[in-house]
């Protein structure tokens, strides 16, 4: 055998040792993460927009907890979202949940604004108060259109 294969072959398993540390440890990262150990609450919303399992939860853009799960609630046609919040983190009762962008090609996340109330959500408890994503693309459909008329009116005006 020739002492270069020797020296590809050895360095091939550093890369593969390499790559199987790094995936035991990014598990153990993702047992032991923020929202891992909480307690879980609840949130609906009428909108999610491209909100993804494993987002963010904030808390004045802390990052607190994660969304474990995503469904439909049949009844309401609302999107339930389940939140697990870390142990050390209380929610007042009168919180209120709203959908957020990190920016403009960031991801969404949930943003929870705390009310001043005495009593927290226990695990288990939904979060009352909610805003849905904002559909970007809406929004700038929605000004185009005032800048329209807004034209068009300013122009029939002005004309003799």
């Amino acid at each position: 055998m020739r002492s270069g294969a020797v020296l590809e072959t050895l360095i091939g398993l550093i890369v593969l040792a390499a790559a199987g540390l790094f995936l035991f440890y990014a598990q153990g990262q993702l047992d032991e993460g923020p929202g891992r150990s909480g307690y879980a609450v609840n949130a609906r919303f009428n909108s999610i927009g491209d909100l993804a399992r494993g987002a963010d939860v904030r808390v004045a853009g802390v990052s607190v907890g994660t969304v474990s799960d995503i469904s439909l609630d049949t009844q309401t046609y609302f999107a339930r979202t389940h939140l697990t919040i870390r142990s050390d983190v209380e929610i007042p009762e009168d919180s209120t949940a709203k959908i957020a962008m990190a920016g403009l090609l960031g991801g969404s996340y949930v943003e929870i604004e705390p009310g001043g109330a005495m009593e927290m959500l226990e695990a288990g408890g939904e979060i009352e108060f909610t805003q849905g994503a904002i559909d970007l693309f809406d929004l700038i459909g929605q000004f185009m259109s005032q800048r329209g008329t807004s034209n068009s009116d300013s122009s029939a005006s002005t004309s003799p």
